[in-house]
């Protein structure tokens, strides 16, 4: 009987060891932090002893490693979760973070650090910030290009837009002839050159599969649609 009590003992002592969250008192930021609450762009995370296997969380680590637990952009169930690895810099109140996934690179301002919570905001990269703009310019684009109800297919044609990091355009967008032209099309120049530069300056790489150039626009629903020749 005494064997089983001491037994039961030990189990209860190193059981209460295992949950124990250690914390480091000269950089508090060392350790596990779960359950993200969301607040535009503000994030709060609750620390824990350790990464969830079902739900996302962080780890920074005494050596300058850094764990993601996600699921990645797909949301629909049954959720897969897996870790992403990278490393992390604490410069004052910024984390500087590398990843081996997109984005590679990003940042994180301690809005405020305790023992128990850890609140943050998304800091924008020079990187984040220019594909920003080149996305605005684009939205541009896009209402222009949806800015009249597509009735009659005569009256639209296409053009290619954009440029991929290893080379040719990322796509095709239809436009009326009844709108403005050539704020539309400068507006395509625009964009594609923009590209182009960010491409070349952040070493973009992108897959080198060839563009399909559409045959035809049609009006479906009143949105232009374009078409493709079958192979």
């Amino acid at each position: 009987m005494k064997k089983i009590i001491v037994l039961l003992f030990l189990v209860s002592l190193f059981s209460c060891e295992d949950n124990e969250v250690i914390i480091d008192s000269n950089n508090l930021l060392i350790g596990n932090w779960l359950d993200p609450v969301y607040d535009g762009e503000i994030t709060t995370f609750k620390r824990g002893n350790s990464l969830p296997n079902e739900a996302y969380g962080i780890s920074f680590n005494k050596s300058g490693n850094f764990i993601e637990r996600t699921s990645g952009w797909c949301g629909t169930p049954p959720l897969s979760f897996f870790n992403i690895n990278g490393t992390f810099e604490l410069e004052n109140t910024l984390v500087r973070i590398s990843t081996e996934s997109y984005p590679a690179n990003y940042a994180w301002r301690i809005v405020s650090l305790t023992a128990e919570e850890l609140v943050v905001k998304r800091e924008l990269t020079a990187q984040e910030i220019e594909h920003r703009n080149l996305m605005d310019l684009f939205n541009e684009i896009q209402e222009l290009s949806y800015s009249v109800p597509c009735s009659d297919a005569n009256n639209w044609l296409f053009t290619a837009y954009g440029s991929k990091a290893c080379g040719g355009p990322q796509g095709y967008i239809a436009y009326a002839s009844t709108i403005d032209t050539n704020n539309f099309l400068n507006k395509i120049e625009a964009y594609t050159e923009a590209e182009k530069a960010f491409n070349i300056k952040w070493g973009i790489i992108s897959d080198c599969s060839f563009t399909n150039v559409p045959v035809s626009v049609a009006c479906i629903n009143g949105l232009p649609t374009l078409k493709y020749q079958l192979n």
